[in-house]
């Protein structure tokens, strides 16, 4: 559970109140004694403090002063730690309810605050009997009356599209998901396997009023997924291939935007098994799937008018008696054959069926998402996703946009043709392992060979899962990508808003 967010028409209510303000002239009348605000000015300009913190005893009283940055990105995102770190100090105290009383009449920002909060809040205890640390914040209350205002004149119903939801309410339903999102990442194989990830999905369409279709494995065999199947060949579970789709009426994309996420449930590396400690936390590698699922679920929830499709190939990858061996060949969706060298490269044999059967949509364009390699990890770190594209230049300049505004940042590399030579197999088509050097990029053009449509690769292998707490980021799953693909759905809509006009 993570906390709800409202609005509130109460200027000031006894309780524990965090003030967001830029400078310390426009603190509030009424709430700091001359003592606290010759404090607060001590603390911010000599000391350089930018969370100040006020016992009242009965309640608390926090200031954030915001961060002096020319960056808006970088503003919202200090504005987002800063909401988790006061968090962390109203769970230990064991508060239920907050108020955030926005100084500066600045939505975003108090907005990006109350984010941080909310997520910061964020536990995965399902099986913990001791719940003694469970975090106890419920309710954040924002008084702000350019927020208000806001509320009270959102775009977008002068608009022959359907009406969508506020900004608050779009809030609570992106951090909603983005929970969704990391319990099923922090859901261990024993409790998620393809079969349980493809209910879930069922049950979310069904919650947010889209439909849903589940190709069982009988049906795969059907449509030649040989991918799928192959990877599936050492498990005991069978293969899942989960297709959720949101197409409301007067929505701004002729031609649908389709999420293909990598659902491997569990990733033992096949029979080029993983070293033990590289084994312990690839309940992750579902994450892509996950976050597709999620995305597809806040958007069709908020009401966006925007068509999107999610397809989530999922299995779990294990060393069984039939399992893949190095050297054998597959043949895939699309026809092409590929030489198997190694089984622990396993995500792109199943994207690439996925993205194969895209074609069927005719689609506007495709982004895939996937822990796909250790080599995106060591390029780039957890702090940002790899990112590539074919025929989706300017896709992929609006994605990086959307992402630098959730502070899901993306790092463009080439696909070049050089890199496309390097998976060229002997004996098949193509061949699923590139040399050490940039196989975050020829992973890539593996899965380039399986399109024919505008396309963009997202490897997400850093910032997926973390091991240790990162601020609002938490412990474990971190739900990346499902931000990043909402806003870039409001992207499209304000760019049909345009167009309709």
């Amino acid at each position: 559970m993570i906390p709800s967010i409202t609005l509130t028409n109460k200027e000031q209510e006894l309780g524990h109140l965090v003030v967001v303000v830029s400078k310390f002239p426009k603190l509030p009348a009424g709430i700091f004694n001359a003592a606290e605000k010759t404090y607060l000015k001590e603390q911010v300009e000599t000391l350089k403090q930018e969370v100040i913190s006020f016992n009242r005893y009965g309640y608390w009283v926090h200031v954030y002063f915001i961060r002096e940055e020319k960056n808006l990105s970088k503003r919202l995102e200090a504005a987002r730690k800063a909401g988790d770190r006061i968090a962390g100090l109203l769970n230990a105290q064991k508060t239920k309810r907050v108020a955030i009383f926005d100084a500066d009449g600045s939505e975003d920002l108090v907005l990006a605050f109350a984010e941080g909060m909310a997520l910061g809040s964020y536990q995965f205890l399902k099986y913990k009997q001791d719940k003694e640390k469970e975090n106890t914040l419920q309710e954040i209350e924002i008084y702000s009356k350019a927020l208000e205002e806001s509320e009270n004149d959102f775009p977008g119903h002068d608009l022959p599209v359907t009406p969508h939801a506020s900004r608050v309410t779009q809030l609570n339903i992106l951090l909603e998901s983005v929970a969704l999102c990391r319990d099923l990442i922090n859901e261990p194989n024993s409790h998620l396997t393809a079969t349980v990830f493809a209910r879930e999905v069922e049950r979310m369409a069904k919650e947010c009023g889209a439909t849903v279709e589940v190709l069982n494995k009988q049906k795969l065999a059907v449509l030649k997924m040989g991918g799928l199947l192959g990877v599936n060949q050492g498990s005991l579970e069978p293969p899942t291939f989960s297709v959720i789709e949101w197409k409301p009426a007067g929505a701004v994309n002729r031609k649908p935007v389709v999420f293909v996420g990598k659902g491997v449930v569990y990733d033992s590396g096949g029979m080029n098994l993983k070293p033990g400690d590289s084994m312990m936390n690839m309940k992750d590698d579902m994450s892509g799937a996950a976050a597709v699922a999620a995305a597809v679920y806040a958007i069709a929830k908020a009401k966006l008018p925007v068509h999107v499709v999610g397809l989530m190939p999922a299995t779990d990858n294990r060393p069984g008696e039939k399992a893949l061996v190095s050297g054998d060949i597959i043949t895939m969706h699309n026809g092409m054959t590929v030489e198997v060298l190694n089984t622990d490269a396993e995500g792109r044999l199943i994207l690439a069926d996925a993205l194969s059967y895209a074609k069927k949509y005719d689609p506007a364009l495709v982004i895939d998402l996937a822990t796909l390699t250790g080599a995106a990890v060591r390029a780039i770190g957890k702090f940002g996703a790899v990112a590539m594209q074919s025929d989706a230049a300017a896709e992929l300049e609006s994605l990086k946009n959307a992402g630098a505004g959730v502070y899901e940042r993306l790092v463009e590399f080439p696909m070049w043709d050089e890199y496309g030579e390097q998976i060229k197999s002997d004996i098949a088509d193509l061949k699923n392992l590139g040399p050490a050097e940039a196989g975050m990029i020829t992973a890539g053009m593996f899965l380039g060979k399986f399109t024919a449509y505008p396309y963009i690769h997202l490897d997400i292998a850093g910032p997926a899962f973390v091991e240790k707490h990162d601020s609002y980021r938490g412990q474990g799953g971190t739900g990346f990508g499902v931000r990043l693909l909402f806003e870039y759905a409001r992207t499209l809509l304000e760019e049909g808003k345009r167009v309709n006009r």
